[in-house]
């Protein structure tokens, strides 16, 4: 029987268990990103005048899903909103809880941080995660438009 799911920080000594999550988060998304890329995330998660944060759900020693946040104001309200840019747990263990736990363990941070809201984007295909998120959240109906540089 597998072990209970640990819910935490990222530390720096996680890099080499956090990056398959993050690439096969990637893959997923059917997206490449260039290392330095990947390099300036992480270091960003480690820097006090970042407002970018990290989770990583452990069992039995072993990363098993990420989450990644930022803070940030808004034009709407007072205090921050946090956006729930990332969030991935290793296919096997889907249906585990680590994703519940990941996003609660944001909404958590969210709350500390002052923020009045917590937001997160995915793909209209992913059914999957769309089972959870309509459990633990609203959906508002808003469609994304994007232009990249």
């Amino acid at each position: 029987m597998a072990g209970e799911i640990t819910i935490r920080p990222v530390k720096p000594g996680d890099r080499a268990a956090w990056e398959p999550l993050w690439q096969g988060y990637l893959t997923f998304y059917k997206s490449t990103l260039a290392s330095d890329i990947t390099d300036a995330t992480w270091r960003r998660f480690f820097d006090p005048l970042e407002r970018l944060g990290a989770f990583v759900a452990e069992r039995d020693g072993q990363l098993i899903g990420i989450a990644h946040y930022l803070l940030h104001r808004s034009t709407w309200a007072p205090l921050c909103y946090c956006y729930l840019e990332d969030l991935f747990v290793e296919p096997s263990v889907r249906g585990s809880g680590a994703g519940r736990n990941l996003i609660a363990a944001v909404e958590s941070a969210a709350r500390e941080a002052g923020a009045s809201r917590l937001y997160w984007m995915t793909h209209e295909t992913n059914e999957t995660a769309q089972k959870l998120y309509n459990q633990v959240a609203e959906r508002p109906g808003f469609v994304q438009y994007r232009k990249k540089f």
